[in-house]
């Protein structure tokens, strides 16, 4: 059994237990309605303002079947980057105000553009539903701005970033680099962290299961890469890559596996894995000492992957 008394500090403790006040223990058997509702309460009890000087507009982006809303932040008159954020939540939950806080922060401390999308969720849209906004959001961004364009993501967010990259190394402006936070890409459950950490707090193995069967509709998907990122057979010219993982997550060892597979291929990857951490964490960057230390490290990371400077 993993000791997470001694692996998890006070600060991180009473997030969890913080987090845990919203969510009833049996929260994952209750309907997808109630679980947004629930999900959707605990972020706006987080949520943290906004910094001063950020500029904020909700739009959409038209495609041929249906409207993505985006919402686009800028903290000045000339931004060099636009930052394309992806949220967490299961492919389930979300939306432009669950992340909001955390998107108005990363553009005020990097002075990129950042536009949030509002992907499809499960269960009334299926995989690839979720995959083909963020690819559209991708071709809209690519079509619509002259400057580079990061990906990043935390979670569910973190693995359709990852999946746009692998459909996106032909394009004339693929990304210049990606940022994936606590990514789950598909990895082999039968090792790793997803071992040590099956019962981890804020995310377990179980969970997991549900939110890969809800995406899916019990599909098998094996081999599929808009899915599972780490299924494809090549992992060349990926673009430059940042993985952020937390310790205490089953997760973890996608980051680690990842990394390892772009080196191979002669790319650039770093993987930090945050001590003691738990997924779900960024909403803990203003309580949690070591939560503000990894959201320094995220925002470093968006930053010199924007400027070509990233020091691997």
């Amino acid at each position: 059994m993993t000791d997470y008394k001694t692996l998890i500090d006070a600060e991180t403790w009473a997030f969890i237990e913080r987090t845990n006040s919203y969510y009833p223990p049996d929260t994952i058997d209750y309907t997808i309605a109630q679980q947004r509702e629930i999900y959707d309460r605990m972020c706006r009890e987080f949520f943290a303002g906004h910094p001063d000087g950020v500029a904020v507009e909700t739009s959409a982006i038209s495609t041929l079947r249906h409207d993505i809303p985006i919402r686009i932040y800028r903290s000045a008159p000339q931004a060099a980057v636009t930052v394309l954020y992806a949220h967490g939540g299961g492919f389930i939950l979300g939306g432009l105000d669950s992340h909001d806080d955390v998107c108005a922060e990363l553009c005020a401390r990097t002075g990129y553009e950042v536009v949030s999308v509002d992907y499809r969720l499960a269960p009334e849209h299926l995989h690839p539903a979720a995959f083909d906004d963020a690819t559209s959001a991708f071709e809209w961004a690519a079509a619509n701005r002259h400057h580079p364009i990061v990906l990043c993501g935390d979670s569910a967010g973190g693995n359709l970033c990852a999946a746009v990259s692998h459909a996106t190394r032909g394009h004339s402006k693929r990304p210049i680099g990606q940022v994936l936070i606590y990514p789950g890409l598909g990895g082999d459950r039968s090792q790793g962290s997803y071992i040590t950490h099956a019962e981890a707090p804020m995310l377990t193995t179980r969970d997991l299961e549900f939110y890969k069967n809800i995406r899916t509709g019990g599909q098998d998907g094996t081999g599929d890469i808009t899915q599972s990122p780490l299924a494809d057979a090549d992992f060349a010219y990926l673009p430059p890559t940042v993985l952020i993982t937390a310790q205490c997550d089953p997760l973890s060892s996608d980051g680690e596996a990842y990394r390892d597979r772009i080196v191979a291929a002669g790319g650039r990857a770093y993987w930090f894995e945050e001590p003691g951490l738990v997924h779900g964490y960024l909403r803990a960057r203003h309580t949690v000492g070591r939560a503000r230390a990894s959201f320094t490290r995220i925002v470093d990371a968006v930053a010199a992957l924007g400027q070509g400077a990233w020091h691997w």
